[in-house]
């Protein structure tokens, strides 16, 4: 479960520390993309905390989620339409699915491990 938080944590720091300038037309992809990475990101500690993660399904997932965010956009630029918003919909309303599942699981182990204490004493 580090590796993720930490390639995050390498991946913040480094982006703040180069002087990059992403262009204006290139913005859309590069928040759709970055939404994908969360969504997918969240959803693998998720998948870890509850014990049905696979490395194949992350890695695909990762880079179908990201594909499928650009090509929205891209195909949304050509037909006049903010189709990238839909993706951004799409993304956040899991992003905020896996982390409350998260959010749940991580009391419920809390609870557990209070509760196991209390009956030992």
């Amino acid at each position: 479960m580090w590796l993720p938080v930490f390639g995050l944590i390498v991946g913040i720091i480094l982006g703040l520390l180069t002087d990059i300038k992403i262009p204006e037309e290139y913005a859309n992809y590069l928040s759709i993309a970055v939404l994908a990475a969360l969504d997918t990101l969240f959803g693998g500690i998720r998948a870890y905390l509850q014990n049905i993660f696979d490395e194949k399904v992350f890695v695909s997932g990762f880079f179908f989620n990201i594909a499928l965010a650009a090509s929205l956009a891209f195909l949304g630029v050509h037909l006049g339409v903010d189709l990238y918003l839909a993706a951004i919909f799409a993304f956040g309303v899991r992003l905020f699915q896996n982390i409350s599942l998260i959010r749940r699981i991580l009391l419920t182990k809390t609870n557990k491990n209070d509760s196991e204490k209390v009956e030992k004493n």
